[in-house]
Order: C-alpha cells, then sequence, then structure tokens
C-alpha cells in the first residue's frame, strides 16, 4: 500500500450518481480511511454514526466532516475530526495519501485521506456522533467478490451505489464508493 501511493499513481475516481454532469457548489470535507496495523491483519476503523443526527443519521462512515477555516489541508481536517469524533492520537497515524476527491449526492466534495494506526488504540468516542466503532478486515473490504451494486429510488429518481455488508453492518454509499476507490488504486493497471 504503501509502495503505491509513493509511485503517485492516481485511481480514477467513484461518484455518486446522482451528481453526474451537475455543475454545483460543494462543501469542501475530508476523512481519514484509517487502516488499523493488528497482528492478525490490517483492519479498517469505521464509524456508526448515532440514530439523532440530521445528516446521514444511523449510517456507516470514516471519522471526518467538513474542512473548517483554520484547517491547513483535507490531511489536518481528516486527523482533526478523527481525533473529536472517535478520540485516534493524531500521533499514531502515517498519513499514506489521498484518494481522488469524491462528489456526493448530499453536496460535499470529500478528500479521502488513507494512514496506518498504529495501535494500541484508546479511543474515545463523541457519543453525540458516533453510536459505535467496528473494524472490519482491510481483506474483506478490498475483495471485489463482495462489493454489490444496489439502487434505491429518492424522490421518483433512481440512485445506484455501492454496498458492502459485513456482519450486520450496512457499509454503503460515499464510505462503499470510497473504499472500491481504494481498492481500484491498489490492484487495478492505472496509467499514472
Amino acid at each position: 500500500m504503501r509502495r503505491r501511493f509513493v509511485e503517485g499513481v492516481v485511481a480514477p475516481p467513484v461518484s455518486e450518481s446522482s451528481l453526474r454532469g451537475e455543475d454545483r457548489v460543494l462543501t469542501p470535507a475530508a476523512v481519514l480511511v484509517p487502516v488499523v496495523v493488528r497482528s492478525t491483519g490490517p483492519t479498517v476503523l469505521l464509524t456508526q454514526r448515532t440514530a439523532h443526527l440530521r445528516d446521514h443519521a444511523g449510517q456507516v462512515s470514516f471519522p471526518g466532516g467538513r474542512c473548517e477555516d483554520g484547517d491547513a489541508s483535507p490531511e489536518h481536517t481528516a486527523l482533526r475530526e478523527a481525533e473529536e469524533e472517535v478520540g485516534l492520537d493524531p500521533g499514531q497515524v502515517e498519513i499514506l495519501g489521498r484518494l481522488p476527491e469524491y462528489r456526493t449526492g448530499t453536496g460535499f466534495v470529500v478528500t479521502p485521506v488513507v494512514g496506518f494506526v498504529t495501535p494500541p488504540l484508546n479511543l474515545k468516542l463523541d457519543d453525540f456522533e458516533v453510536a459505535e466503532v467496528f473494524e472490519p478486515p482491510l481483506d474483506f473490504l478490498l475483495d471485489k467478490a463482495n462489493h454489490q451494486r444496489q439502487t434505491m429510488e429518492i424522490r421518483g429518481q433512481r440512485h445506484e451505489f455501492w454496498a458492502m455488508p459485513w456482519q450486520g453492518y450496512f457499509i454503503w454509499g460515499a464510505t462503499a464508493g470510497m473504499l472500491v476507490t481504494l481498492q481500484r488504486f491498489l490492484f487495478e493497471h492505472i496509467d499514472a
């Protein structure tokens, strides 16, 4: 993984179908794609958002959020948000690089920042935003056999999205789309 980021290979972007061809102002945001380096194999730290939130209630997501004026970079935003949401110490994160921006149907342009996380994790969840955290194996998330294309109808329009159900969790939408981008970045032939 580290080698692919050093090579400067660029993954093809994956966006939500509802934004194709649309021209509108999007809110900048960043997420941390935290790959936890476990002795049993790498995992990815994901959050289950609380059910009462106005945006993305109950959804599975990476730690992250909108960029603030004081953030020097998407990396800064991702690390700040991960510390605020789950108590992840930025000193435990080795930033590897960025994946292409991901444009969401909810009006955000998200920069996924990938980093290795060194255990042990002494997490403190922001119980207003985060109901729980869990760690699916990276191998599961990168296996194309686990990448499902699903559809739903919203206000009379059909929307396609990626999904990766895992042990009772429904990983879908932007989170799943960014994981598909990571898989393509790591394993598919891409011209730099």
